[in-house]
């Protein structure tokens, strides 16, 4: 398990995993800029931290698989 974990990692980072690696960065800085957003607003309108935080994270966490769901693998 840790080594298939370790390959992927690997192969990510060297831009070999995925076969368009710019649609990658650009669906994951889609889904951290939500994110982000998200807990910015929550902060701004009286929210607690921790509250604000986890409903951003809950809810950018479950945007992830419909960013990344027409990511092709080599």
């Amino acid at each position: 398990m840790w080594t298939v974990a370790k390959s992927s990692i690997t192969l990510m980072c060297q831009g070999r995993l995925f076969a368009d690696p710019k649609k990658v960065r650009r669906q994951w800085a889609v889904g951290n800029f939500v994110t982000a957003t998200i807990l910015f607003v929550g902060a701004k309108a009286g929210a607690p931290i921790w509250i604000a935080g986890l409903t951003a994270g809950l809810i950018g966490g479950a945007l992830q698989p419909y960013l990344f769901k027409d990511l092709r693998y080599r």
